[in-house]
């Protein structure tokens, strides 16, 4: 077992953006500095933040809004919990996470807010009929609006954090939480507005409109808002896996899932439109059968992903980055829960979150060759692979004994079958470190 990363020299690759040839960094515009562009996104969703709290808070009143705040962030948590627990396997940062509800429930909340409201006037203003304009708004205007502003989060992340946008899965993962973050905001305005009405008319218990509200939006679809959203998140995670060159379906996807997004959307708006039982009836056919499809679908695409793992990191074994056991410890959820529990138990919280990150890293390793070898890698192939090794060389240390308990407390290892030689997705010979010269696992 090599003690040391076996790094050969790399071939010349072009420089990073803002360093010419020569190697003299070329000043950089103000614009384009990360506390500039931080700052900006911060103060933007912030200010929308304030705004949507003030129009809240003008139409539901101080005790509303309370009462609308203490009911909706019920749900919050048990989404926020389902989501994070779809993406262990590849866990994205919190930042991510944190950007996509703070712009469902700030900016996305504000838009829908402002631009439902003045398409609502204008078509009551222009048919002289508020009741039809009513409609309209709600299963028309609502729906085109709305999903396109929750896309807004999944789109920013796929561009701007295309390292942590890799799949199915992440786009599930945003496209999700955003909705619940906009899920939240709505949820407070409507309970609030309905604890109003109660107060003016006096009813109270069970028979209130608060009541009904309550367990309308967040006992039977507390997942409507992220079910719309996931098909958009699904079209960009798709996307996500396509090579750069197909240009055309990397666009169409994710516009075919906000299509979709718009369209269930619209029906389970338009539900009570269908007569007295019209919303059982959508949410029994129609809500029902796609979240449980849906909830398939990502968990099928999550034990692929967990086969992606195992398949591609025994190249990495048998070139002596890892050991043996782990393709398998890392292609099982179980084995890895228990490494980083005997971490922690043995060496703190701070050995198991530097498992947490060996096992993060591991699988980004896997899904980085995976796409190599399919000729879906990126432009930085050969740079994000060598970063990811270092970052598993420098936590070697304290992963590979709890790698190793975790073997040895879960299966017998599965023989490694033979893994054959390829190029990468540009054509290039690979400086993967080997123990012998003859070895290169993306040789053509």
């Amino acid at each position: 077992m090599a003690t040391s990363p076996p790094y050969p020299a790399y071939p010349a690759y072009p420089p990073p953006p803002g360093i010419p040839a020569g190697g003299t960094r070329r000043h950089t515009h103000w614009w384009r500095r990360k506390w500039v562009r931080y700052g900006a996104l911060i103060t933007l969703l912030a200010l929308s933040g304030l705004v949507i709290l003030a129009l809240v808070r003008e139409q539901t009143g101080t005790e509303g809004f309370l009462v609308g705040l203490g009911l909706a962030v019920l749900p919050v948590p048990l989404l926020i919990a389902a989501f994070r627990w779809l993406d262990r396997v590849e866990p994205g940062p919190w930042r991510n996470l944190t950007f996509a509800f703070a712009w469902g429930a700030c900016a996305a909340a504000l838009i829908a807010i402002v631009a439902n409201s003045f398409a609502t006037r204008w078509i009551a203003t222009a048919t002289a009929d508020p009741s039809s304009a009513d409609t309209i708004g709600a299963t028309v205007i609502a729906p085109v609006v709305e999903e396109s502003a929750k896309a807004a989060a999944v789109l920013l992340v796929f561009l701007f954090r295309r390292r942590d946008f890799t799949g199915i899965v992440d786009g599930v993962v945003i496209a999700g939480v955003t909705a619940t973050g906009f899920a939240f905001t709505e949820n407070i305005l409507y309970l609030g507005t309905a604890f109003g009405t109660d107060q003016l008319s006096g009813e109270d218990g069970i028979a209130s409109v608060t009541a009904a509200t309550f367990f309308v939006r967040v006992i039977m679809s507390p997942f409507a808002h992220p079910l719309f959203t996931v098909l958009t998140g699904i079209g960009f995670g798709i996307a996500a896996l396509s090579a750069e060159r197909q240009h055309i379906r990397r666009v169409l996807l994710p516009f075919a899932g906000l299509l979709l997004a718009m369209g269930m959307h619209a029906l389970w708006n338009g539900s009570s439109t269908f007569g007295t039982y019209g919303f059982f009836a959508v949410y029994a056919a129609f809500m029902v059968p796609a979240f449980g499809l849906l909830t398939w679908l990502v968990i099928w695409t999550r034990q692929r992903e967990l086969g992606t793992v195992r398949a591609e990191l025994p190249a990495y074994a048998m070139a002596g980055w890892l050991t043996v056991p782990e393709p398998f410890v890392l292609g099982s959820m179980k084995a890895r829960r228990l490494a980083r529990e005997y971490a922690t138990y043995h060496g703190g919280r701070p050995a198991g979150r530097a498992v947490a990150e060996y096992e993060a890293y591991a699988t980004s390793l896997a899904f980085l060759r995976h796409r190599g070898r399919r000729g879906r890698a990126g432009a930085d192939f050969v740079v994000r692979e060598r970063e990811l090794l270092h970052e598993l060389w420098a936590r070697r240390e304290l992963a590979r004994p709890a790698l190793a308990y975790a073997a040895r407390s879960t299966a017998p290892l599965p023989v490694p079958p033979p893994w054959p030689a390829y190029g990468n997705a540009y054509g290039q010979a690979s400086p993967f470190p080997a123990y012998g010269p003859s070895y290169n696992p993306y040789r053509n």
